[in-house]
């Protein structure tokens, strides 16, 4: 009889990030983990799919402690991630986190994963008009209150690894963000970037990206990992969208301000974080190196591979049929 693998607990397992490492760690060509798919939903098509592929998949929810003990009870490992967007709520993140974090000393887990981001407070604090305060207390929420979490897995002693993503591609599908015909008829991809690159990912390439850091084992603990999948300007995802939709596309970089006045929930947080990566955007992109990501997954999409794969959505979005 073989030895069981090493368990990995995912959460978010029904998400872009949790679902993407869960597929890639059962992967049967490469299999060095058991997975347990976390998520709250364990009878949505999502999630059937990964029991399928062999997940064992249990329901937690990360407001609940007593769960998130149950869903990490033997775990080898723990991929963390929240989901700000589903609340818009700074201290319920936190408050998440410490969960997480709670759990994973009190199962003893050897290897955490933490999805995190930068807190811009460091770059540019509370009093510093440069960026407008939001909500009495942080500067791009969605950031902040991940990388204040940080503390809560130092501070438990948790074999850590930090995992700095980017602004994922699929957003241009999914949230918004793609082309849209301007007033002139012509389509417009605007985004407030000015000339400074923008590093993005595919959605999917984040889980290849984890699972090969928990390969790693021991040599990637206590080490801060960013990735991307390119550095483009806005002009050049125009031009790499041009010719995926077969129409001219229009980059457009509007006034920060405009962008925060824009009628969406959490316009305003957006705009702070294209303004948070155009002020710092050396620093910003110097901690997201292209080749180090591809080194993790050398399946890396760049932009052109991403956007030819989803062009029928993407037309979609944009309103093309």
């Amino acid at each position: 009889m073989y030895p069981a693998l090493p368990l990995i607990t995912v959460l978010g397992a029904s998400g872009a990030q949790g679902g993407g490492l869960a597929r890639a760690l059962l992967c049967p060509s490469r299999q060095r983990f058991a997975v347990r798919a976390v998520t709250r939903k364990p009878a949505s098509p999502a999630a059937r799919a990964l029991a399928e592929a062999g997940a064992e998949v249990v329901a937690a929810d990360l407001d609940d402690p007593h769960t998130l003990r149950r869903a990490f009870e033997g775990a080898h490992g723990v991929f963390a991630v929240t989901n700000f967007w589903e609340h818009l709520s700074p201290e319920r993140e936190r408050l998440q986190a410490r969960n997480i974090a709670d759990a994973a000393r009190d199962a003893g887990v050897r290897h955490v994963i933490w999805s995190t981001l930068e807190d811009t407070r460091r770059w540019v604090p509370l009093e510093d008009p440069r960026l407008p305060t939001l909500m009495g207390s942080y500067k791009v929420p969605h950031f902040d209150a991940k990388g204040a979490a940080d503390a809560c897995f130092r501070e438990r002693g948790l074999p850590l690894t930090r995992l700095l993503t980017s602004f994922y591609w699929d957003n241009l599908i999914h949230f918004g963000m793609g082309p849209r015909r301007g007033v002139d008829g012509a389509l417009v991809l605007a985004l407030p970037m000015g000339d400074a690159p923008l590093p993005g990912i595919a959605g999917a390439d984040i889980g290849p990206c984890a699972a090969a850091l928990f390969a790693r084992g021991e040599a990637a603990i206590g080490q801060c990992v960013g990735i991307a999948g390119a550095h483009l300007t806005v002009a050049q995802m125009a031009q790499v969208l041009s010719g995926v939709l077969g129409e001219p596309v229009r980059p457009a970089t509007p006034r920060f301000g405009d962008y925060a006045a824009l009628p969406f929930p959490g316009a305003a947080d957006l705009a702070n974080m294209f303004q948070f990566k155009h002020d710092f955007n050396a620093e910003y992109c110097a901690r997201r190196d292209v080749a180090a990501t591809r080194e993790l997954h050398p399946g890396l999409q760049d932009f052109a591979t991403w956007a030819t794969r989803h062009a029928q959505a993407l037309r979609a979005a944009a309103g093309l049929g």
